[in-house]
């Protein structure tokens, strides 16, 4: 009988998730922290091992007698597929197990261009990044991707996304599997930013949002340490929500006074244009204001007193310790984050601003890009993976 057999793979995963902090260990210590009999750590850290998951990491220091060798996860054996997929460009990367981009490549493409045109050039690319980095697509795990649009969460498929024609209800994973037979996971890309700039700029944190201000307006919310997306996937959709001073105003989802329809960079370049600037997109209304026109300071610190009446709401009814504001128009730094502060620190509850922060993303545009990776990478070290895989030596 095998050690796996022997073993069965429950309890694998419980061992692996010991370990998944990269410390070394010893057999021994291993059964300390797991309560396992030492001969049952044993043939898990076995098969472990044998999935490329844990390896040899030196020994410890002797107390007497033979050194015991330590054990640690080992994160660049096995590898996964990052995607952001925006509304004209494409990044994808090949990351490890713990998160390092190894290689990636991006480029300009419409996503209006439909989801076979996209996704096959996703497919191409990411043939290229395993050819060309020498490694073998037998170790890719899982793929994360983000989408600039709602996604059912259970069937990773888009539903009614604006600004992607012929995209609703497409089989984004089914499409991708095609190629690569790993779990795909999708979803909205507001949601992998808030992964991300968790990852890179507030690991201890549990409570977050991010709110993504670009052509349109989104939060992603992390509670608890987990991402919420509520019953269909599309908790955090703020840019919908609508506001006293956008009565009237129509919004391209077919209501009038949301948010999105006057604090936007959309909104905000229309504006301005109306007003005469020279403004045709939102990164023109970034450059204003670095400038220091006057004109689009204000309308910028006005878009953040609207997004502040929003997050007035969120700030009191999930207490976050973070808000974090990203995407394009984020770039005019603290001219619209002061709006946002203005308004949410003079209306929310005392106690749930006693140590809130309200601030500029640190991920920037890496931050889809880093959530994609952590979307797969936790679904790929999950419990019932792990199981599933230790499970696949014995057959």
């Amino acid at each position: 009988m095998s050690h796996v057999n022997a073993l069965g793979s429950a309890g694998a995963s419980d061992l692996f998730q010991v370990l998944r902090d990269g410390q070394p260990r010893t057999r021994t210590e291993l059964a300390d922290l797991s309560g396992l009999a030492r001969s049952t750590v044993a043939l898990r850290v076995d098969a472990l091992t044998r999935l490329g998951l844990v390896g040899p990491a030196g020994n410890a220091t002797s107390t007497g007698g033979r050194p015991s060798s330590q054990f640690a996860l080992q994160s660049g054996n096995k590898f996964v597929l990052a995607v952001d997929i925006g509304a004209s460009h494409i990044r994808i990367a090949l990351s490890d197990l713990g998160g390092s981009t190894l290689v990636q490549d991006s480029t300009s493409l419409e996503i209006s261009e439909g989801p076979e045109v996209v996704l096959n050039w996703v497919i191409d690319a990411g043939a290229r990044l395993f050819s060309d980095s020498k490694r073998s697509t037998a170790d890719l795990l899982a793929i994360g991707v983000g989408l600039p649009g709602p996604v059912e969460h259970r069937s990773g498929r888009p539903i009614n996304p604006p600004i992607m024609p012929g995209w609703d209800r497409f089989d984004v994973p089914g499409w991708l599997q095609q190629r690569f037979r790993v779990p795909v996971l999708v979803d909205n890309d507001v949601n992998l930013m808030a992964l991300g700039e968790r990852e890179f700029a507030w690991s201890g944190t549990d409570h977050l949002i991010f709110m993504k201000v670009a052509t349109g307006i989104g939060a992603g919310v992390i509670s608890g340490g987990y991402l919420q997306r509520g019953a269909q996937g599309i908790a955090g959709d703020l840019g919908h929500v609508q506001i006293a001073r956008g009565a009237g105003v129509p919004c391209r989802c077919g209501n009038d006074g949301c948010l999105e329809a006057v604090a936007s960079g959309a909104a905000l370049t229309r504006l301005l244009a109306a007003e005469g600037l020279p403004v045709t997109t939102s990164q023109h209304v970034v450059d204003l204001v670095k400038q220091g026109n006057l004109e689009a300071i204000r309308a910028v610190r006005q878009a953040g007193r609207d997004m502040g009446e929003v997050l007035t709401m969120c700030v009191n009814l999930i207490n976050p310790s973070v808000i974090v504001l990203g995407g394009s128009m984020a770039q005019a730094g603290e001219h619209l984050i002061a709006g946002v502060r203005e308004i949410v620190y003079s209306r929310s509850n005392p106690l749930a601003t006693q140590h809130l922060q309200i601030t500029q993303s640190s991920a920037g545009p890496n931050a889809a890009i880093l959530g994609a990776s952590m979307l797969a990478i936790h679904h790929a070290l999950s419990p019932d993976r792990i199981e599933a895989m230790v499970a696949s030596l014995a057959g």
